[in-house]
């Protein structure tokens, strides 16, 4: 029997919504008490509420720092050295910045080269994610005012240590140390567990221990030069993580009626 308009239009509206229902399976629900944003950001945020009232209010840096400053001699013996001065904190600014451009170079070729396409969407989330960590961490480094554990009398320095929410005296020149901008070179790069979870879902979890370890690499040998506290390096891993998150909502989600491509298997 020969198929009838009505047919195949009822035929058609089917295949779409069958298409749109199993996009909708791939992509997690967006409501803020889903259980997406329940693993992604509320369990995270309260770990980090947990262990900033640990080491800032509890003390936890102080206890740290001393015993970093007593292992090294009671000073920070390796501020200057080449291994944490040169190649950790020298050398992994250079390779977190030649990353971006990597990054940015990709993104270039996606616009030329057919093949490349694909990869369009999820490489300028990439790189506006990292570019946009960085830049916050550097912004909040202006607008706060807590010193380098090198610049404190407990460690060897000339000012007295004033907490996060402390008003400084009237004249005292404010710090610049706080979140740790180093480490927000490392931490930044957890927004490839974003970029793998659309591109590549099986490597999401890698792309996250690759940002995880860059942050930990860069932030230890910066504590180790007296540079920064623990809680230094949490808010910037805090910052790097909420903003590759919510820029990933905004950039990454794909179109229900768009051919699957990247999307989720």
């Amino acid at each position: 029997m020969p198929s009838t308009p009505d047919s195949l239009s009822s035929l058609a509206t089917a295949t779409d919504l069958s298409f749109a229902m199993r996009q909708a399976r791939r992509w997690p629900a967006y409501g803020l008490a889903s259980s997406y944003w329940a693993r992604h950001l509320w369990m995270p945020m309260s770990v980090f509420a947990m262990l900033s009232l640990l080491l800032m209010a509890m003390g936890g840096d102080q206890w740290l720092a001393d015993r970093l400053f007593a292992m090294q001699g009671n000073a920070w013996a390796l501020q200057s050295s080449h291994i944490v001065q040169d190649v950790l904190h020298a050398g992994g600014r250079l390779a977190s910045k030649s990353g971006w451009y990597i990054v940015l170079t990709m993104l270039l070729a996606s616009l030329c080269v057919n093949r490349l396409q694909r990869w369009r969407m999820p490489l300028a989330y990439l790189l506006v994610s990292t570019l946009l960590a960085t830049a916050l961490v550097g912004a909040m480094k202006r607008w706060t005012h807590m010193d380098c554990p090198w610049d404190l009398l407990r460690y060897g320095g000339d000012k007295a240590y004033y907490g996060l929410f402390s008003r400084l005296p009237a004249g005292m020149r404010a710090g610049s140390c706080f979140p740790a901008g180093h480490a927000s070179a490392g931490y930044a790069w957890v927004a490839l567990y974003f970029f793998f979870d659309r591109a590549w879902p099986r490597l999401r979890r890698w792309g996250l221990g690759i940002g995880l370890a860059l942050g930990l690499v860069f932030g230890i040998a910066q504590q180790l030069r007296g540079a920064h506290f623990l809680s230094h390096d949490l808010w910037s891993l805090a910052i790097s993580w909420t903003v590759a998150l919510i820029l990933s909502r905004i950039m990454l989600r794909p179109n229900p009626y768009a051919p699957a491509g990247l999307a989720r298997a």
